[in-house]
């Protein structure tokens, strides 16, 4: 069944605009109660967290009323991060979680995200059964069996205690400077307490939400300011999550930044020599380095590559048994620990590292040598499919001829927004640049931007 609704990571676009609208939401609130409603039972309750963004509020109160109306009990959580919520629907027993964020995108920009019971994100078949459900009639609950919707204020408190349980170990954070960036989005209270609770010295930067600087100038996506601090603040470590806390990069003490595929690296490496690392496989997208592959071969590990996005590669995980993968972007899921990428929680892995070893951020953040790799991000006009022109395809294949034995090229469509996303890696770095140019200029007169 095609998705026509929910992209790669949820439903996704600019606030008040389709899709992101009060009344979309309100039935897609409404066919998830009804798709979740287990017959023969009277309590059926949801979570629904949020990040910082204005629009939170216009589609919390949306969403709450379509859940209300077919029977939900409605649980409200406030401003959490993503993991926080998968976390907590598991917790509190819940039929379905929702976080309402759109991640690192700008502060115009909002989505919907659904968890299962199990704390995970919903499979595609699932999402697809929902937009059936919107489709046709929606069945409302009779008068009395009309849902309750409560504030819950211990939320983030239960989140914030579960994520110290993961470090090994009380204040041993101690004499440790340690610079958080929080995006001024979802984790902008329960990172600094994480961390000060846990014994560090912390500078919270990115922590004055004000519903519309969410991942501006700070954050994942934008790491000069986090470096910045870092290197005035002679901190040990930087710690920079994006706007709702599922994705980290880590900044070493000279301000140098690793992304998500150093950072698997390392943990994919210490937990095989410990020997944590199940199935000897870190599960990864087609996007991560080729540098990371030769790493993982050299030390007999496998790299078990998926498409992108975060919830394929836990999809890969829960089918082989894996419990170590993510994403370059930051991505980093855990599942002896949590359901889906947790900032927060793989930066404290980093910190228990560093504790461990006594060896310094920049020591265990450079991990491997990576493959020269260039992404060109190329927005096109709507009704266009610049893929599907012969004489894209005819470049394409020639490209890939040429890089042979040589690198490899990823193209692919953004599930998010209107833009071909062409990414290539080559040990040869002029060679790269010369096939990446070619495709650029063949999809551009294809499907010029709008």
């Amino acid at each position: 069944m095609t998705r026509k609704l929910f992209g790669t990571d949820g439903v996704r676009g600019q606030a008040n605009s389709h899709p992101m609208t009060a009344e979309l939401a309100l039935r897609l609130g409404a066919a998830a109660g009804r798709y979740f409603r287990r017959v023969g039972q009277n309590d059926h309750r949801v979570v629904i967290g949020k990040d910082t963004r204005l629009s939170g509020y216009m589609l919390e109160n949306a969403l709450t009323a379509g859940l209300t109306s077919t029977g939900m009990n409605v649980l409200l959580l406030g401003p959490v991060p993503t993991p926080a919520v998968g976390f907590l629907t598991r917790s509190m027993r819940a039929d379905l979680g929702i976080m309402i964020s759109a991640s690192h995108n700008p502060a115009a920009d909002n989505g919907i995200k659904f968890f299962g019971p199990d704390g995970f994100k919903l499979s595609d078949e699932a999402e697809s059964q929902i937009e059936a459900i919107m489709e046709g009639v929606i069945e409302p609950a009779q008068p009395r069996n009309i849902g309750r919707a409560k504030r819950i204020d211990d939320g983030l408190g239960r989140y914030v205690e579960y994520a110290k349980t993961t470090f090994p170990g009380r204040g041993l954070l101690s004499g440790m400077k340690v610079v958080v960036d929080c995006a001024n989005g979802a984790a902008y209270r329960a990172a600094p307490e994480v961390l000060w609770e846990l014994g560090a010295t912390v500078i919270p930067i990115g922590v004055a939400p004000n519903g519309f600087n969410i991942n501006e100038n700070c954050g994942s996506t934008y790491t000069d300011t986090a470096v910045a601090a870092v290197v005035a603040q002679g901190a040990d470590l930087g710690i920079c999550l994006d706007g709702d806390a599922d994705r980290v990069l880590i900044i070493d003490q000279n301000g140098e930044v690793a992304d998500g595929d150093q950072i698997m690296a390392l943990f994919a490496a210490r937990w095989a020599t410990e020997g944590r690392l199940r199935g000897g496989a870190l599960v990864a997208t087609v996007m991560s380095n080729l540098g990371l592959e030769r790493f993982l071969e050299g030390r007999g590990l496998r790299l078990e590559r998926t498409k992108v996005g975060d919830r394929y590669v836990v999809e890969r995980m829960r089918q082989g048994g894996f419990n170590l993968g993510g994403e370059q972007s930051g991505h980093i899921v855990m599942t002896d620990h949590v359901t889906t990428g947790d900032g927060l929680i793989a930066g404290l892995q980093f910190l228990s590292a560093m504790v461990e070893t006594g060896k310094s951020a920049s020591e265990l953040a450079r991990q491997f040598a990576p493959v020269p790799q260039q992404l060109r991000n190329l927005r096109y006009g709507a009704g266009r499919e610049p893929l599907a022109a012969a004489a894209v395809k005819a470049v394409i294949a020639d490209a890939e001829a040429r890089l042979v034995g040589r690198g490899r090229l990823v193209i692919r469509k953004s599930g998010t927004e209107p833009l071909i996303r062409v990414m290539g890696e080559a040990d040869d770095a002029v060679l790269l640049g010369e096939v990446l140019d070619g495709i650029v200029a063949a999809i551009q007169a294809a499907a010029p931007a709008a």
